[in-house]
């Protein structure tokens, strides 16, 4: 597939599409593992409840001496009234901020946040004009967070989809269990990013640390920089042009894109010999292990 164009892919439909970009690899049932949204689903998008908010509608409000949870429970009543732009102000490092939200919305905090910051969240777009603790964006399941600073460890920790960015640089176990959506680090990542991986994509502009894709099941991890080592069942594999072309689309809308463009990236997947490691024979877990 590495010959297919842009025109090309434009001309395929979903299934054609996920499977020229490696989205898809293994045949599951139930619910589509799909990256792309079928169209046709537009009304599994959103949940019922979900106030009916208007982006043109903009407020915002300074956290002052509220907890976290007046402050949460603060954006769920502007969202109510309608708002679908909320700014706020002076989060000073509080935990837990901006959580559970799964509803559209423009979400901004001026300032940094501690830990498990935006987590659970399916649908709004956040900016955090600042840094983030522990755990930002985890188990995020749609929608986008942009980070303007640095993050702490477990950045984006059980992702399941959405686009989770740090244009700086992220502590350790950077999508650990991550299970889909996109992970973007503008700098380096410390050790063990993307154990225990099992679906998705993550994009490491500067180095990674020791271990990096520990025991992943599958997904693509794509690092710009120097891997100080890999983990176990974890390979290196030819960058293809799709690779190419999907990576200067995503780190472009981040203005992210290295002056060198991103034929240097080295990509990394799973070598897929602990996919049935349980069946195999103690001699051959030696093996592996």
């Amino acid at each position: 597939m590495a010959g297919v164009t842009g025109m090309d892919l434009r001309d395929m439909n979903q299934d054609e599409r996920a499977r020229a970009l490696g989205m898809v690899s293994e045949q599951l049932t139930g619910r589509s593992m799909f990256v792309e949204f079928d169209e046709s689903a537009e009304e599994r998008f959103t949940y019922p409840w979900a106030p009916d908010v208007d982006y043109n509608r903009r407020t915002e409000f300074d956290t002052g001496e509220m907890s976290a949870t007046e402050v949460n429970l603060k954006i769920r009543g502007l969202m109510a009234e309608g708002y679908g732009t909320i700014v706020v102000r002076n989060p000073r490092g509080r935990h837990s901020l901006g959580v559970g939200i799964l509803s559209r919305l423009n979400l901004v905090f001026e300032g940094s946040l501690g830990y498990f910051g935006v987590g659970l969240i399916d649908g709004p777009n956040v900016r955090i004009n600042g840094r983030v603790g522990w755990s930002c964006g985890e188990n995020m399941m749609a929608g986008t967070v942009v980070v303007e600073k640095n993050a702490g460890s477990t950045f984006g920790a059980a992702i399941r989809g959405g686009d989770l960015v740090c244009k700086g640089s992220v502590g350790s176990r950077t999508g650990i269990d991550m299970k889909g959506g996109t992970i973007i680090v503008g700098g380096d990542t410390g050790a063990l990013s993307g154990f225990m991986m099992q679906r998705g994509r993550m994009v490491i502009c500067g180095d990674a640390g020791k271990n990096l894709g520990d025991s992943m099941y599958d997904g693509t991890i794509f690092v710009g920089g120097r891997i100080r080592s890999l983990g176990v069942d974890a390979v290196e594999a030819e960058l293809t042009e799709l690779d190419k072309a999907w990576l200067a689309r995503k780190l472009t809308v981040n203005g992210l894109l290295p002056e060198t463009g991103v034929g240097h990236f080295t990509k990394i997947v799973a070598g897929r010999q602990l996919w049935n490691y349980d069946n195999l024979e103690p001699t051959e877990k030696k093996l592996i292990l």
